[in-house]
């Protein structure tokens, strides 16, 4: 376990006054993609963040405590227990490539497994709530213990009228609640503002302008995870590896752009060098 403070100062980040914001989509445990892992983590490494934003389906929650029954006898290989060993060396390897940063964790439809399956099949509160004190992703990852702040889906945040949504300067984040193919311009639509969510694991962009505002977007990084899992394997995805990245200014205007993985390689280092290569080799 690995708790962290918020230390740095600004100008660390080398953009004067402004921030970096890193965000890190569904990466569900166990089933996290070697390659987009170590790209992952060379980036954070790289951008050093002061903000780290995890938008959910960082365990995925899989077995008994899933609502879909197993199709495949390698189905059953799954464990809960290396799910949460997996995903608890990824949070490590994380906070320690970025010293420093304010974390903020969203609760997916996959940490939710656990709550959902303990309401089915328990049928008393006391019970089920001991239960979710013991076994819920959030306790046994020890998010209270790393100094992380976890966002629950079923309850409201920052003063705001929609649970399991944080909003940062000008930027609202939420794990998603449509996987449709037009989700990033439902999100975008159905919030009036710039939101970024994970949940469909497509690498997503969309942009447009209200009355009261010039522009707004939307955009969801992609995932970590496997991008052909057991139960999709006859049907090809549309999934793509990625992560977000938002420079932030002091006023909270931002710049967000989606940073692809392509079989481990991210571009980041490149373009770090290129921009900026003072900062990269100090």
């Amino acid at each position: 376990m690995l708790k962290q403070k918020m230390a740095k100062t600004k100008g660390d980040t080398g953009i004067g006054d402004g921030w970096l914001r890193l965000i890190i989509p569904d990466s569900h445990g166990q089933y996290i993609d070697k390659q987009a892992e170590a790209a992952a983590l060379n980036a954070a490494k790289l951008i050093r963040p002061n903000e780290v934003v995890l938008l959910g389906d960082h365990v995925d929650v899989s077995g008994m405590y899933s609502a879909h029954q197993p199709n495949y006898v390698k189905d059953l290989e799954y464990s809960y227990e290396e799910d949460l060993a997996a995903a608890d060396s990824f949070l490590t390897k994380l906070q320690k490539s970025t010293p420093g940063a304010k974390y903020y964790y969203l609760e997916g439809n996959h940490e939710q497994h656990a709550e959902r399956f303990w309401a089915r099949t328990v049928h008393n509160v006391k019970d089920a709530r001991a239960m979710c004190k013991r076994e819920a992703p959030a306790k046994r990852l020890h998010l209270k213990e790393r100094g992380i702040r976890y966002c629950r889906m079923s309850e409201m945040h920052d003063g705001l009228s929609i649970p399991g949504t944080i909003k940062l300067g000008k930027c609202f984040f939420t794990h998603g609640f449509t996987a449709s193919k037009f989700a990033t311009a439902i999100h975008c639509a159905r919030f009036g503002a710039n939101i970024v969510h994970g949940h469909t694991h497509r690498v997503q962009e969309y942009g447009t302008r209200t009355i009261a505002s010039d522009a707004i977007g939307g955009w969801c990084p992609g995932t970590l995870a496997q991008l052909q899992p057991l139960y999709r394997h006859t049907s090809p995805t549309e999934w793509r590896h990625g992560i977000g990245l938002q420079m932030v200014a002091k006023d909270g205007r931002f710049i967000h752009i989606n940073v692809p993985i392509v079989k481990g390689w991210c571009g980041l280092e490149m373009l770090i060098k290129t921009i900026k290569p003072q900062r990269y080799h100090g």
